[in-house]
């Protein structure tokens, strides 16, 4: 459904507001669509009432919450993992991976991965975390985010 939507919001606004990058686009609790936007000169309160009107018709289904993305931006298409490579990111799996882990070598299956972000490419992202470096197919990636330094 998340797919669905974003790409729902991110048709909506191409004409209206073709300078707005949808980040996210979610619905949350059911009943709530939370849109997290980027734009070159920033993100306005006007901007997010701007945005927040291009999306009258989902207002009827939903309560819409336009915002910008913080420090914690989300990071969801190839192009914003290659824009942050060399930042921190957290990633989210869908399923475990299973990494190396300790010392001794072993392997323990994990959902969760924050290090810095050595590649991106059109297929995986590529983590350097704790207990080495994990390369991620993004259809496993759940959520993933940049993480204050």
């Amino acid at each position: 459904m998340t797919a669905s939507i974003q790409q729902n919001v991110e048709d909506r606004l191409r004409d209206s507001e073709p300078e707005v990058e949808v980040l996210l686009a979610e619905v949350v609790g059911g009943g709530t669509l939370r849109v997290l936007i980027d734009h070159p000169d920033g993100v306005t309160l006007d901007l997010c009432v701007q945005v927040t009107h291009a999306l009258t018709d989902l207002r009827e289904q939903y309560a819409v919450e336009v915002s910008s993305p913080g420090r914690d931006r989300p990071l969801v298409k190839p192009e914003h993992f290659r824009r942050f490579v060399g930042r921190r990111v957290r990633v989210r799996t869908r399923e475990p991976l299973a990494v190396a882990g300790a010392d001794d070598g072993s392997v323990e299956p994990r959902k969760s991965f924050t290090g810095e972000l050595v590649g991106a490419d059109d297929a995986a992202v590529t983590l350097a975390a704790d207990g080495g470096v994990v390369t991620i197919p993004y259809e496993l990636i759940h959520r993933s985010n940049l993480v204050e330094e």
